[in-house]
């Protein structure tokens, strides 16, 4: 099967595609079967989307999209991809469980597992966030400036659900890197490239923990991430004595709290406040003091962006560094002594809170390739074409063309296992164990065998609908009113297939009720929310980060290769 892979979307899906047919015409392709693309792809269907949008206002672009949605344009291949943290949010949350955000365009939800053809496809929306993790998705429209942020936040419920996965995946999707993947690779390329990445890596600060455990527990063949704008590639080699026990599911847990004290995200990016990288990737820049102008001007207009070389990331060439670091996938003791104590090993109670999780016998791969590419601007690695073989076990021949995105049937077991639990409303329930999911999900199994598998449903429904008004040039890039919540009927069915509860609905009085006590009118000088109305006292788990000095509610200063991230 043959696939393109590209890193952050910013909006520019004409340049994406132009840019996969150039490369397909390059290697002698006559197309591919799938596009992936790594998150910020900014769903923007209209002006009143961009209200909902975490980005700085001086960046505010209407974008590519809404001829997608529209119907004025249809993409060319069909196209997948998981949230990041320039999102239009509100359109995603209409579709937590995934959906279509335009014909061929598919949105793979807050979490999920599906399948392209013989391809099996785990997914992690988001970045992480250690205040919001254990939160609920609480946030609803109009959203607040905090809420406007908290709203792309990894959740640890659909963590949950990923690792209760005993089967196994080909390829792993995510915004945020999972953290410490920057030592499996050529970490010395990536420190002169991006020299104020060292200071979060060497502080064990730099991508996501929940995103670190579902690749260590999944161990699919690839995985593809974006956010950090740069490509880096590298090879983890799974093992059961290092990995992932150095970042166990109780730390996590530490992670969510530590920074609770003053309710700010201090993983979050920043790209605007951060200096970036001169375009000779050769260039060592002293960190957070030199601004790099031409990654300001984002040219997300230009349909014809430097083409990225087709390298197969099997062929990447790896260095000494690469090589030592691979073998051992493990941490020293003097660089241990440098992270933060969420990075201890478990004590007994907090092991207690987290009950461990055996691994399962048929996740038998041992050996993930990482890539993660840049955004899709003129001579920058934002494009990677692949040809993959799936070694997950699949009825359905990779000769087997055309080929159908289904429904994955222990995800849907899964999903009916955990829909007694609100993932809308506090509290979230802890974690009750592998033990007794397994027990749910073995039952809902055999509900969906019954209902669905012998049924012949489980291919997704072509149901894209629109929900919300299409583009409209005259409302201009600020208007004065929120964007309105939808109920999406692509979420409607698909609970409904499953004989679950919607939490993504509400009625029409519910919603003109949270409109007329509002978050206040959209903020047209900062980067999307609106003012918290007079009395309505701050929520508890929301931090916009600390940042230097930015607008985009960043910290840590990672992932500034470009003006916003």
């Amino acid at each position: 099967m043959r696939i393109a892979v590209e890193g952050c979307g910013h909006g520019t899906l004409h340049a994406i595609y132009a840019s996969v047919n150039k490369t397909c015409e390059l290697q002698g392709w006559s197309g591919v079967d799938l596009l992936i693309i790594g998150g910020d792809f900014q769903a923007v269907r209209n002006s009143y989307d961009l209200n909902a949008m975490s980005v700085p206002a001086k960046y505010r672009a209407i974008g590519d999209f809404h001829e997608y949605y529209s119907g004025a344009r249809l993409a060319p291949y069909l196209t997948l991809f998981v949230g990041g943290n320039h999102e239009a949010s509100n359109h995603l949350w209409e579709l937590y469980y995934g959906g279509w955000v335009a014909p061929n365009i598919y949105y793979l939800g807050a979490a999920n597992v599906v399948n392209f053809g013989p391809l099996r496809i785990a997914a992690l929306s988001g970045i992480w966030s250690g205040p919001d993790y254990r939160q609920p998705h609480s946030e609803r429209l109009p959203y607040d400036f905090k809420e406007v942020k908290a709203v792309y936040h990894q959740r640890e419920l659909d963590v949950r659900k990923l690792l209760q996965l005993r089967t196994q995946v080909d390829i792993g999707i995510s915004h945020d890197w999972p953290r410490k993947i920057e030592w499996q690779g050529d970490y010395e390329q990536l420190f002169r490239f991006k020299p104020y990445f060292q200071g979060d890596a060497k502080t064990g600060r730099l991508g996501s923990p929940a995103a670190r455990y579902v690749m260590d527990r999944l161990r699919p063949k690839w995985w593809f991430a974006a956010h950090l704008h740069c490509k880096f590639s590298a090879i983890v080699y799974h093992d059961q004595e290092t990995g992932s026990k150095d970042i166990e599911r109780s730390s996590l847990a530490t992670d969510a709290l530590h920074t609770r004290k003053d309710m700010h995200n201090t993983e979050e990016i920043n790209l605007e406040s951060q200096a970036g990288q001169s375009p000779k990737e050769e260039a060592f820049l002293s960190a957070a003091h030199v601004r790099n102008e031409e990654e300001i001007d984002l040219d997300m207009d230009d349909d014809t962006p430097a083409v990225s070389e087709p390298l197969k990331v099997e062929s990447l060439p790896r260095t000494e560094s690469q090589r030592n670091h691979a073998e051992t996938n493990a941490v020293s003791s003097n660089l241990r002594a440098q992270l933060p104590a969420s990075f201890a090993r478990p004590t007994a109670a907090a092991a207690a809170a987290a009950p461990p999780m055996s691994h399962p016998a048929a996740i038998t791969n041992r050996t993930t390739e990482f890539l993660a590419l840049d955004k899709c601007l003129p001579d920058r690695k934002f494009l990677q074409v692949l040809e993959v073989d799936p070694i997950s076990e699949s009825s359905i021949s990779a000769s087997t063309t055309p080929y159908a995105l289904t429904y994955d049937r222990e995800w849907l077991a899964i999903t009916r296992a955990f829909a007694s639990i609100n993932p809308t409303t506090s509290p979230i329930p802890p974690d009750a164990g592998e033990s007794h999911y397994r027990s749910l999900i073995n039952t809902e199994a055999a509900w969906v065998e019954e209902h669905l598998v012998k049924t012949d449903k489980l291919t997704v429904p072509h149901t894209f609908t629109t929900t919300a008004p299409v583009y409209d040039p005259s409302v201009g890039l600020y208007p004065k009113e929120h964007p309105r919540e939808y109920t999406n009927p692509q979420t409607v069915a698909f609970c409904n297939m499953l004989g679950i509860e919607n939490f993504f609905d509400a009625s029409e009085a519910e919603r003109e009720g949270r409109r007329a006590r509002g978050a206040g009118p959209p903020r047209g000088d900062e980067d999307g929310g609106g003012r918290r109305a007079a009395g309505r006292g701050a929520r508890r788990g929301r931090g916009s980060g600390r940042g230097h000095g930015g607008r985009d509610g960043g910290g840590r200063g990672r992932g500034r290769g470009g003006s916003y991230g």
